[in-house]
C-alpha cells in the first residue's frame, strides 16, 4: 500500500489548479483538489470573464449612436443594470459548473472547504478535519484585492470582487488606482452612464506599459469623459448622512461618490496557508518563490498562477499548471516561458501588447528603431466619432527582429493575439514588410509602416 492518500493535492480550483489537476489525473495520478469558494477561481468567478461581459455591454452605447450615421433608425435606448448583472451572474454559474464537470470527468476528488498545509506532504481540511497525505502539493490559490496602502475607512469602498454585484448602478463612481483593473472598470462604467473619476498616486496610468500607449490611452479616456486626479492619494474615506462616500485626498478637494472602487493592486493569497511553517520561502508581497519548474524551496510543494506573482494572467497560470502536471506525472518535463506573453487591457479603446516596450528595449541595451502610425478608423469616417488607432513596432536595429508590438484601438486584443505568434517565432521587420496587407482593415497598418524613427534613452 502507498504511504500517501493521493499523489497530488491541489489547493485552489482556479484556472491553474484545475488544469494541473485534470492533466495529472489523465497521467494516472490520484488527485484531490480543495476550494473554499466557488470552483473556477478569480478569472471565471470575479475577474476576466464577467468583466469582459460587462465591457461588451458598455460598448453598445456607442454602437447605438453610430448606427444612425449608417442609416439605422432606432428608438432611444435605455439600460437596465439588474438585467446585465443577473445575466452575467448566470453565465458565471454555468462556467463554474463546467469546471466542476471537467474535474469530475477526470476523476479528481473535490473538497469544497479550506485546506491548509500541515507538513511538506500533509494537508488538513478545516471543515471536516480530514488529514490528507500527499506525495505532491500544488498551491494555486491566486490573489486577492489589496487596499495598498491600507486606507482609513477603506471598508466603505468596494473591490473588484464586489463590483459585479452592486444592487443598483451608482450615479457617481470614484476609482482609486491606475492599473489595468482600475481603468477597465472606469471605462465600462462610464459607458453605462456613470460619472467616473480616477484617482491615482502616479503621474500617469498603466505603469509598465509603453509610454506612448500610456499617454494616448489617458487622453482617449479623458476625451470620453473620465476625470483624472493624478499624483494624488486618498487619506481616508467617510460616509455622509445621506449615504454618500467622501474620499479625502492628500491634495485638492475631497471627492464625493455613490461608490468607491479601490483597485490599487492584488496580493498573492498565501495568508494562513501554513507555508512558512513548513519551510516554503515567500517573497516580499507574500508570493511563493519558485524556480522555472514551479517548485518551491520545499521539493514536494509547488505553486502556479498569481500566487507566485510571476506573470499574473490566466493563460499563464493554465500553462504553468499543465507544465507541472506533464513534468511531474507525465514523464515529459518542460517549463513555461514567461519572456513573451501577449496581454490586453479591455478599456475602450483597447490596448494590446506583446514583447518589449520602447523603454524596456532601451534599458536592455538594444539599439532601437521605432515604427509607428496613428489614424482614424474607417468606421469613424461615417459615424463622425473622434477616435484614433495607434500602432507601434519596436525593432532591434541591428538584427531587424521585432522586439515588441503595441496597439491602442478597437479590437487591439484580438489583433495582438495573432501578432504574438510572429513575435514569438522571432519575426523581423522584413518579415512584416513582405506580408501582404489585408485591405481594408486596421490591422493592415502593421505591415505597411516603412519609415522608422531612431530611439534614444530619455536621459541622453
Amino acid at each position: 500500500m502507498s504511504d500517501f492518500d493521493v499523489d497530488l493535492f491541489v489547493i485552489g480550483a482556479g484556472s491553474g489548479g484545475t488544469r494541473a489537476a485534470r492533466i495529472s489525473a489523465g497521467h494516472g495520478a490520484r488527485v484531490m483538489i480543495a476550494e473554499e469558494d466557488r470552483i473556477g477561481g478569480t478569472c471565471v468567478i470575479r475577474g476576466c470573464v464577467p468583466k469582459k461581459l460587462f465591457v461588451y455591454a458598455s460598448r453598445f452605447a456607442e454602437d447605438f449612436e453610430d448606427a444612425a450615421a449608417f442609416g439605422w433608425t432606432l428608438g432611444k435606448p435605455s439600460f437596465d443594470w439588474p438585467t446585465l448583472r443577473d445575466a452575467v451572474a448566470n453565465e458565471v454559474t454555468r462556467l463554474s459548473g463546467l469546471y466542476r464537470k471537467g474535474l469530475d470527468g477526470a476523476g479528481v476528488a473535490i473538497r469544497e472547504e479550506r485546506a491548509v498545509i500541515e507538513g511538506p506532504q500533509q494537508v488538513r481540511l478545516l471543515k471536516s478535519g480530514e488529514m490528507i497525505r500527499a506525495r505532491h502539493i500544488l498551491v494555486a490559490t491566486g490573489g486577492y484585492p489589496a487596499f495598498d496602502p491600507p486606507i482609513p475607512g477603506g471598508e466603505l469602498g468596494i473591490s473588484s470582487n464586489e463590483v459585479f454585484h452592486l444592487p443598483s448602478l451608482p450615479k457617481r463612481m470614484l476609482v482609486v488606482g491606475g492599473g489595468y483593473i482600475a481603468l477597465e472598470f472606469a471605462s465600462l462604467f462610464l459607458r453605462l452612464g456613470v460619472e467616473v473619476t480616477v484617482l491615482h498616486r502616479g503621474d500617469n496610468i498603466l505603469r509598465g506599459f509603453d509610454e506612448d500607449v500610456r499617454v494616448r490611452l489617458r487622453e482617449a479616456l479623458a476625451h470620453a469623459g473620465i476625470k483624472f486626479r493624478l499624483g494624488c492619494t486618498v487619506d481616508r474615506i467617510e460616509q455622509l448622512p445621506d449615504g454618500t462616500r467622501r474620499a479625502h485626498c492628500a491634495k485638492g478637494e475631497p471627492i464625493d461618490a455613490d461608490a468607491i472602487l479601490v483597485a490599487t493592486g492584488r496580493r498573492p493569497n498565501t495568508v494562513g496557508l501554513g507555508l512558512e511553517q513548513v519551510g516554503v520561502k515567500l517573497g516580499p508581497v507574500g508570493q511563493v518563490m519558485v524556480d522555472e519548474s514551479s517548485a518551491s524551496s520545499v521539493p514536494s510543494i509547488h505553486a502556479v498562477g498569481d500566487v507566485t506573482n510571476r506573470v499574473n494572467l490566466t493563460p499563464v497560470a493554465i500553462r504553468e499548471g499543465h507544465a507541472f502536471a506533464d513534468s511531474t506525472f507525465g514523464g515529459r518535463p518542460w517549463a513555461m516561458n514567461h519572456s513573451l506573453v501577449a496581454s490586453a487591457v479591455f478599456t475602450t479603446p483597447e490596448v494590446g501588447t506583446v514583447g518589449l516596450s520602447e523603454q524596456q528595449a532601451l534599458a536592455a541595451g538594444f539599439e532601437v528603431s521605432v515604427f509607428e502610425t496613428g489614424f482614424r478608423p474607417m468606421k469613424a469616417t461615417i459615424s463622425g466619432r473622434q477616435e484614433r488607432i495607434y500602432m507601434k513596432l519596436v525593432v532591434d536595429a541591428k538584427s531587424d527582429r521585432v522586439l515588441g508590438v503595441h496597439i491602442l484601438g478597437h479590437d487591439a486584443g484580438e489583433i495582438i493575439q495573432a501578432v504574438a505568434i510572429a513575435v514569438t517565432m522571432g519575426a523581423t521587420k522584413a518579415d512584416f514588410d513582405r506580408t501582404i496587407a489585408l485591405h481594408p482593415s486596421a490591422a493592415e497598418e502593421l505591415v505597411t509602416m516603412r519609415t522608422p524613427r531612431a530611439s534614444v534613452p530619455t536621459s541622453l
